[in-house]
Protein backbone atom coordinates (compact mmCIF):
# COMPACT_ATOMS: atom_id res chain seq x y z
CA UNK A 1 0.00 0.00 0.00
CA UNK A 2 1.10 3.63 -0.67
CA UNK A 3 2.00 5.84 1.64
CA UNK A 4 0.27 9.34 2.02
CA UNK A 5 3.45 11.92 1.20
CA UNK A 6 3.01 14.72 3.52
CA UNK A 7 5.38 18.19 2.86
CA UNK A 8 6.48 20.56 6.08
CA UNK A 9 6.94 24.15 6.08
CA UNK A 10 8.63 25.32 8.69
CA UNK A 11 11.53 23.17 10.36
CA UNK A 12 11.13 25.13 13.75
CA UNK A 13 10.36 23.14 17.15
CA UNK A 14 7.16 22.01 16.26
CA UNK A 15 8.14 21.51 12.48
CA UNK A 16 10.37 18.91 13.49
CA UNK A 17 8.46 17.16 15.66
CA UNK A 18 6.12 16.67 12.80
CA UNK A 19 8.60 15.39 10.58
CA UNK A 20 9.31 12.61 13.46
CA UNK A 21 5.93 11.69 13.31
CA UNK A 22 5.58 11.80 10.35
CA UNK A 23 8.98 9.26 10.08
CA UNK A 24 7.86 7.17 12.15
CA UNK A 25 4.42 6.54 11.35
CA UNK A 26 3.71 3.07 8.68
CA UNK A 27 1.09 4.81 6.64
CA UNK A 28 3.35 8.54 5.61
CA UNK A 29 6.24 9.87 4.10
CA UNK A 30 8.11 13.30 4.87
CA UNK A 31 7.80 14.54 0.85
CA UNK A 32 9.47 17.47 1.76
CA UNK A 33 10.78 20.61 4.07
CA UNK A 34 10.55 24.21 3.39
CA UNK A 35 11.83 26.81 5.42
CA UNK A 36 14.77 29.33 4.42
CA UNK A 37 17.02 29.08 7.50
CA UNK A 38 20.36 27.28 6.64
CA UNK A 39 19.60 24.89 9.56
CA UNK A 40 16.81 23.75 8.16
CA UNK A 41 18.39 22.66 5.01
CA UNK A 42 20.65 20.65 6.88
CA UNK A 43 18.18 19.44 8.99
CA UNK A 44 16.50 18.37 5.58
CA UNK A 45 19.64 16.62 4.07
CA UNK A 46 19.85 14.52 7.68
CA UNK A 47 16.81 13.07 6.92
CA UNK A 48 17.23 12.78 3.04
CA UNK A 49 14.08 14.75 2.31
CA UNK A 50 14.30 17.46 -0.46
CA UNK A 51 14.47 21.33 1.30
CA UNK A 52 13.06 24.42 -0.44
CA UNK A 53 13.62 27.96 0.49
CA UNK A 54 9.91 28.43 0.14
CA UNK A 55 6.59 27.02 0.46
CA UNK A 56 5.32 27.15 -2.99
CA UNK A 57 8.26 25.81 -4.95
CA UNK A 58 8.25 23.01 -2.16
CA UNK A 59 4.07 22.90 -3.58
CA UNK A 60 4.82 22.65 -7.35
CA UNK A 61 8.20 20.59 -7.70
CA UNK A 62 7.45 17.84 -4.63
CA UNK A 63 3.45 17.40 -5.42
CA UNK A 64 2.32 16.24 -2.15
CA UNK A 65 -0.67 14.74 -0.71
CA UNK A 66 -1.33 17.06 2.38
CA UNK A 67 0.82 20.00 4.10
CA UNK A 68 1.32 20.86 7.42
CA UNK A 69 2.43 24.73 8.04
CA UNK A 70 4.42 25.16 11.15
CA UNK A 71 5.48 28.68 9.96
CA UNK A 72 4.97 32.12 11.90
CA UNK A 73 1.65 32.82 12.23
CA UNK A 74 1.52 35.86 9.69
CA UNK A 75 2.34 33.32 7.38
CA UNK A 76 -0.65 31.64 7.66
CA UNK A 77 -3.16 33.30 5.27
CA UNK A 78 -0.73 32.78 2.14
CA UNK A 79 0.12 29.49 3.14
CA UNK A 80 -3.31 28.38 3.29
CA UNK A 81 -3.99 29.74 0.36
CA UNK A 82 -1.33 28.38 -1.61
CA UNK A 83 -2.11 24.35 -0.18
CA UNK A 84 -6.02 25.48 -1.48
CA UNK A 85 -5.16 26.70 -4.79
CA UNK A 86 -3.09 23.34 -5.35
CA UNK A 87 -5.89 21.31 -4.04
CA UNK A 88 -3.63 19.99 -0.97
CA UNK A 89 -5.32 19.38 2.10
CA UNK A 90 -3.30 21.56 5.01
CA UNK A 91 -3.20 21.20 9.05
CA UNK A 92 -2.40 24.18 9.94
CA UNK A 93 -0.57 25.19 13.34
CA UNK A 94 -2.78 27.27 15.72
CA UNK A 95 -3.18 29.42 15.50
CA UNK A 96 -5.36 29.53 12.17
CA UNK A 97 -3.98 33.35 11.46
CA UNK A 98 -2.63 36.08 12.98
CA UNK A 99 -6.29 37.94 12.96
CA UNK A 100 -9.77 37.36 12.24
CA UNK A 101 -10.16 38.52 9.12
CA UNK A 102 -7.39 36.34 8.18
CA UNK A 103 -8.75 33.40 9.55
CA UNK A 104 -12.90 33.75 8.26
CA UNK A 105 -10.77 34.44 5.05
CA UNK A 106 -9.05 30.88 5.12
CA UNK A 107 -11.83 29.68 6.02
CA UNK A 108 -14.54 30.87 2.93
CA UNK A 109 -11.59 30.15 0.93
CA UNK A 110 -11.39 26.49 2.10
CA UNK A 111 -14.90 26.46 2.08
CA UNK A 112 -15.62 27.60 -1.46
CA UNK A 113 -12.79 24.86 -3.16
CA UNK A 114 -13.70 21.79 -1.25
CA UNK A 115 -10.25 21.45 0.46
CA UNK A 116 -10.18 21.03 4.47
CA UNK A 117 -7.98 23.09 6.61
CA UNK A 118 -7.54 20.88 9.92
CA UNK A 119 -6.05 23.37 12.81
CA UNK A 120 -3.43 22.31 15.18
CA UNK A 121 -5.47 22.40 18.61
CA UNK A 122 -3.66 19.06 19.20
CA UNK A 123 -5.68 18.58 22.33
CA UNK A 124 -8.34 17.55 20.52
CA UNK A 125 -7.17 14.59 20.08
CA UNK A 126 -5.98 14.14 23.25
CA UNK A 127 -7.91 10.82 25.05
CA UNK A 128 -9.13 12.61 28.39
CA UNK A 129 -10.59 15.81 26.74
CA UNK A 130 -12.32 13.89 24.24
CA UNK A 131 -13.24 11.64 26.82
CA UNK A 132 -14.26 14.95 28.87
CA UNK A 133 -16.13 16.06 26.10
CA UNK A 134 -18.34 12.56 25.65
CA UNK A 135 -18.71 12.49 29.34
CA UNK A 136 -20.84 15.90 29.08
CA UNK A 137 -22.88 14.98 26.38
CA UNK A 138 -23.79 11.55 27.66
CA UNK A 139 -25.14 13.81 30.68
CA UNK A 140 -23.41 12.08 33.15
CA UNK A 141 -22.39 15.15 34.79
CA UNK A 142 -26.57 16.20 34.63
CA UNK A 143 -26.68 19.97 33.74
CA UNK A 144 -23.45 21.42 33.48
CA UNK A 145 -23.03 24.17 36.14
CA UNK A 146 -19.31 25.49 36.60
CA UNK A 147 -16.30 24.80 35.28
CA UNK A 148 -12.34 25.92 36.84
CA UNK A 149 -9.30 25.27 35.48
CA UNK A 150 -5.49 26.76 35.73
CA UNK A 151 -2.23 26.57 33.68
CA UNK A 152 0.25 27.39 36.05
CA UNK A 153 4.48 26.68 35.03
CA UNK A 154 7.54 28.36 34.92
CA UNK A 155 9.15 28.88 31.59
CA UNK A 156 12.54 30.25 32.22
CA UNK A 157 13.72 33.65 31.69
CA UNK A 158 15.75 32.17 29.13
CA UNK A 159 12.62 31.35 26.80
CA UNK A 160 12.31 35.67 26.62
CA UNK A 161 15.27 36.31 25.08
CA UNK A 162 13.72 35.82 21.84
CA UNK A 163 12.25 38.88 20.63
CA UNK A 164 8.82 38.18 19.77
CA UNK A 165 7.71 36.48 23.18
CA UNK A 166 8.00 39.93 24.64
CA UNK A 167 6.32 41.84 22.20
CA UNK A 168 2.79 41.91 21.40
CA UNK A 169 1.42 38.44 21.20
CA UNK A 170 3.77 36.63 22.72
CA UNK A 171 2.48 36.87 26.38
CA UNK A 172 1.15 33.68 27.74
CA UNK A 173 -2.73 34.55 26.33
CA UNK A 174 -2.42 33.76 22.54
CA UNK A 175 1.09 31.37 22.92
CA UNK A 176 -1.02 29.23 25.90
CA UNK A 177 -4.60 30.05 27.05
CA UNK A 178 -5.92 30.04 23.49
CA UNK A 179 -6.40 26.03 23.84
CA UNK A 180 -7.71 25.91 26.96
CA UNK A 181 -10.63 28.21 25.55
CA UNK A 182 -10.03 25.63 22.70
CA UNK A 183 -10.65 22.83 25.05
CA UNK A 184 -13.59 24.34 27.26
CA UNK A 185 -15.33 25.11 23.48
CA UNK A 186 -14.98 21.61 22.82
CA UNK A 187 -16.21 20.47 25.83
CA UNK A 188 -18.69 22.57 27.01
CA UNK A 189 -20.08 24.59 23.85
CA UNK A 190 -19.57 28.00 22.40
CA UNK A 191 -18.35 30.88 25.08
CA UNK A 192 -21.04 34.42 25.23
CA UNK A 193 -19.25 36.81 26.91
CA UNK A 194 -15.39 37.46 29.05
CA UNK A 195 -14.21 39.34 31.53
CA UNK A 196 -10.63 39.33 32.20
CA UNK A 197 -7.63 40.52 34.11
CA UNK A 198 -3.86 41.10 33.28
CA UNK A 199 -0.63 41.46 35.05
CA UNK A 200 2.91 41.81 33.80
CA UNK A 201 4.59 42.11 37.50
CA UNK A 202 6.66 39.33 37.63
CA UNK A 203 8.89 40.16 34.40
CA UNK A 204 7.95 43.74 33.57
CA UNK A 205 7.88 42.89 29.74
CA UNK A 206 5.28 44.42 27.86
CA UNK A 207 3.80 40.84 27.58
CA UNK A 208 1.50 39.76 30.32
CA UNK A 209 3.07 36.81 32.70
CA UNK A 210 -0.54 36.14 34.72
CA UNK A 211 -3.71 36.49 33.58
CA UNK A 212 -7.42 35.54 36.01
CA UNK A 213 -10.00 35.60 33.31
CA UNK A 214 -14.36 34.94 33.44
CA UNK A 215 -16.36 33.35 30.93
CA UNK A 216 -20.13 33.04 30.55
CA UNK A 217 -20.91 30.11 28.05
CA UNK A 218 -24.17 30.72 25.89
CA UNK A 219 -25.61 27.39 27.54
CA UNK A 220 -25.44 29.40 30.90
CA UNK A 221 -22.63 27.57 32.74
CA UNK A 222 -20.13 29.94 34.15
CA UNK A 223 -16.63 29.36 34.31
CA UNK A 224 -13.22 30.87 35.63
CA UNK A 225 -9.31 30.13 34.43
CA UNK A 226 -6.07 31.41 36.10
CA UNK A 227 -2.88 31.74 33.57
CA UNK A 228 0.26 32.14 34.79
CA UNK A 229 3.89 31.17 33.00
CA UNK A 230 5.44 32.31 36.11
CA UNK A 231 4.62 29.79 38.83
CA UNK A 232 6.15 26.28 39.73
CA UNK A 233 3.34 24.22 39.73
CA UNK A 234 2.50 20.72 38.57
CA UNK A 235 -1.20 22.40 36.95
CA UNK A 236 -0.85 22.74 33.55
CA UNK A 237 -2.36 19.62 30.83
CA UNK A 238 1.20 19.76 29.62
CA UNK A 239 2.29 18.54 32.77
CA UNK A 240 -0.71 16.61 34.00
CA UNK A 241 -1.90 14.77 30.80
CA UNK A 242 1.41 13.17 30.21
CA UNK A 243 0.75 13.89 26.72
CA UNK A 244 3.31 17.01 25.73
CA UNK A 245 6.05 16.92 23.88
CA UNK A 246 8.65 18.49 26.32
CA UNK A 247 7.55 18.02 29.55
CA UNK A 248 7.71 15.17 32.67
CA UNK A 249 4.29 13.73 33.54
CA UNK A 250 3.28 14.85 37.06
CA UNK A 251 -0.11 13.03 37.41
CA UNK A 252 -2.56 16.04 38.44
CA UNK A 253 -5.67 18.12 37.23
CA UNK A 254 -5.77 21.24 35.71
CA UNK A 255 -9.64 21.44 34.81
CA UNK A 256 -13.14 20.95 36.99
CA UNK A 257 -16.60 20.42 35.18
CA UNK A 258 -19.19 20.76 37.72
CA UNK A 259 -22.99 20.09 37.25
CA UNK A 260 -26.19 18.98 38.94
CA UNK A 261 -25.54 15.51 38.76
CA UNK A 262 -21.52 15.24 39.63
CA UNK A 263 -18.18 16.70 38.92
CA UNK A 264 -15.10 15.74 36.66
CA UNK A 265 -11.22 16.19 37.03
CA UNK A 266 -9.16 16.58 34.15
CA UNK A 267 -6.86 14.78 33.26
CA UNK A 268 -7.18 12.28 35.84
CA UNK A 269 -10.77 11.74 34.93
CA UNK A 270 -12.12 11.39 38.56
CA UNK A 271 -16.03 11.54 38.02
CA UNK A 272 -17.53 12.07 41.22
CA UNK A 273 -21.28 11.71 42.05
CA UNK A 274 -23.89 9.98 44.92
CA UNK A 275 -24.32 6.84 42.65
CA UNK A 276 -27.50 5.16 42.12
CA UNK A 277 -28.90 6.22 45.19
CA UNK A 278 -28.68 10.17 44.61
CA UNK A 279 -27.64 12.32 47.13
CA UNK A 280 -26.84 15.86 48.44
CA UNK A 281 -24.05 18.10 50.33
CA UNK A 282 -24.29 15.82 53.01
CA UNK A 283 -23.91 12.84 51.78
CA UNK A 284 -20.65 10.86 50.76
CA UNK A 285 -19.82 10.77 47.01
CA UNK A 286 -18.54 7.92 44.98
CA UNK A 287 -14.83 8.33 43.18
CA UNK A 288 -14.98 6.55 40.05
CA UNK A 289 -12.34 6.78 37.39
CA UNK A 290 -13.24 6.64 33.93
CA UNK A 291 -10.77 5.10 31.64
CA UNK A 292 -8.65 6.50 28.92
CA UNK A 293 -7.73 4.44 25.81
CA UNK A 294 -3.89 4.81 26.35
CA UNK A 295 -3.45 6.81 23.15
CA UNK A 296 -0.78 9.89 22.07
CA UNK A 297 -2.46 12.96 21.00
CA UNK A 298 -0.18 13.90 18.56
CA UNK A 299 -0.52 10.61 16.89
CA UNK A 300 -3.91 11.11 17.16
CA UNK A 301 -3.81 14.17 15.41
CA UNK A 302 -1.32 12.61 12.75
CA UNK A 303 -3.94 9.82 12.33
CA UNK A 304 -6.70 12.07 11.81
CA UNK A 305 -5.66 14.08 9.25
CA UNK A 306 -4.29 11.42 7.39
CA UNK A 307 -8.04 10.42 7.55
CA UNK A 308 -8.99 13.83 6.31
CA UNK A 309 -6.24 13.72 3.25
CA UNK A 310 -8.11 10.53 1.92
CA UNK A 311 -11.33 12.36 2.33
CA UNK A 312 -12.25 9.96 5.04
CA UNK A 313 -13.17 12.45 8.06
CA UNK A 314 -13.96 15.87 8.09
CA UNK A 315 -11.47 18.23 10.55
CA UNK A 316 -12.36 18.11 14.39
CA UNK A 317 -11.18 21.84 14.13
CA UNK A 318 -11.96 23.30 10.97
CA UNK A 319 -10.85 27.17 9.62
CA UNK A 320 -14.00 28.63 11.08
CA UNK A 321 -14.02 26.71 14.05
CA UNK A 322 -10.54 27.78 14.38
CA UNK A 323 -11.10 31.15 14.42
CA UNK A 324 -13.69 31.09 16.40
CA UNK A 325 -11.17 29.98 19.31
CA UNK A 326 -8.84 33.07 18.23
CA UNK A 327 -11.91 35.23 18.56
CA UNK A 328 -12.58 34.17 22.67
CA UNK A 329 -9.03 34.89 22.54
CA UNK A 330 -9.36 38.42 21.34
CA UNK A 331 -12.20 39.19 23.27
CA UNK A 332 -10.26 38.14 26.96
CA UNK A 333 -7.17 40.52 25.42
CA UNK A 334 -9.85 43.20 24.86
CA UNK A 335 -11.50 42.82 28.20
CA UNK A 336 -8.28 43.09 29.91
CA UNK A 337 -7.27 46.26 28.26
CA UNK A 338 -10.48 48.20 28.40
CA UNK A 339 -11.74 46.84 32.15
CA UNK A 340 -14.80 45.77 30.67
CA UNK A 341 -17.19 42.31 30.09
CA UNK A 342 -16.76 42.47 26.04
CA UNK A 343 -19.40 40.43 24.17
CA UNK A 344 -17.49 37.73 21.66
CA UNK A 345 -20.03 38.87 19.21
CA UNK A 346 -18.31 42.09 19.22
CA UNK A 347 -15.33 40.60 18.33
CA UNK A 348 -16.76 38.74 15.33
CA UNK A 349 -18.91 41.94 13.82
CA UNK A 350 -17.42 42.85 9.82
CA UNK A 351 -15.29 39.28 10.03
Amino acid sequence: MSRTRIAVAGAGVIGQEHCKLIGAHPEAELAGIADPAPQARDYAAGLGVPHFPDLESMLDTVAPDGVIVALPTGLHLSAGLACIARGLPSLMEKPVAATLKDGFELARASEAAGIPVLVGHHRRHSADIRLARETVARGRLGRIVTVSGMWWVDKPDAYFDVAWRREEGGGTLLINLIHDIDCMRFILGEIRRVAAFTSDRVRGLAVEDTASVSFEFESGVLGGFTISDAVASPYSWERASGQALYFPHQPENYLFIGGRDGALEVPTMEHWHHGPEGGDWQNELVRETLPLDGSQTYENQLAHFLKVIDGEETPVIDAEDGARTLAVLLAVKKAAKEGRVVEVAEMLEGV
